[in-house]
């Protein structure tokens, strides 16, 4: 799948980046329209408060029973990790 080698090495570098991080991903916006989900996009990128680096945006591929749906997912620490 194109783009895939990058996404690992950024998620490895995301990771090695603080090993000790342990958190969940949470869904913020998830829609099936493209045109919603790239306007959300631009306003989040506008924002200055997003932090991107935490931010994870995925594509679920449809099929012919399930359309496609756009994801924006954030990384949430878990506080009680020592």
């Amino acid at each position: 799948m194109p783009g895939q080698r990058k996404r690992k090495r950024e998620a490895a570098g995301r990771a090695a980046a603080d090993p000790g991080r342990a958190g969940r991903w949470e869904v913020v916006f998830e829609t099936q329209d493209e045109a919603d989900w790239r306007a959300y996009v631009r306003r989040v990128r506008a924002g200055r408060e997003a932090d991107l680096s935490m931010l994870r945006l995925d594509t679920l591929c449809g099929r012919s029973v399930q359309p496609t749906t756009y994801r924006l997912s954030r990384f949430v620490p878990c506080d009680d990790h020592p």
